[in-house]
């Protein structure tokens, strides 16, 4: 798990270690000044001796842009609320798949579907699932169904025999 703290608490730790290794102190003594384990210590140690006291510095970290402009992700929305018939699919069900096919052609941008589901999610849409339903069912017949028979068949129901 990772330590909890920025970029630069974490590196001045670290640098703070590096300062007590170079007055001769051992790993667990500086892993009791620092507050961290003394197999972390160690690591850091061997991290100076290979590299120096660069190789304690932090890595920045690398953190996606997204590819689609404001702009595009407005278009994208109203997309979205005209519907998937409109966009010319046979049925008004939108899914992932069928929504990067709407961003490559349209932004000629390709996004992978489940990573296209996160910037929807951004956008401030949800997953949507519709209920459902048999077309044949008979409303009153399955609410029939459900106070007469479904309690005789339901799991741990008391059967009267």
């Amino acid at each position: 798990m990772r330590t909890k703290g920025s970029a630069e608490e974490l590196e001045a730790r670290r640098l703070r270690a590096f300062a007590l290794f170079k007055k001769g102190l051992t790993p667990t003594q500086v892993a009791e000044q620092i507050g961290v384990t003394r197999q972390t210590a160690q690591r850091w140690k061997g991290l100076i001796r290979d590299g120096g006291k660069k190789a304690l510095n932090s890595i920045p970290q690398h953190v996606p842009t997204c590819r689609l402009t404001e702009e595009q992700q407005a278009d994208l929305s109203k997309i979205i609320q005209s519907g998937a018939t409109a966009a010319g699919f046979s049925t008004d069900l939108w899914t992932t798949k069928r929504l990067a096919e709407v961003v490559r052609k349209r932004f000629k941008i390709k996004y992978h579907p489940d990573h296209l589901g996160r910037l929807l999610h951004q956008l401030g849409f949800s997953c949507q699932k519709p209920a459902k339903k048999a077309r044949e069912q008979r409303p009153e017949e399955a609410n029939q169904w459900r106070r007469q028979s479904w309690p005789r068949v339901k799991k741990g129901a008391k059967n009267e025999c």
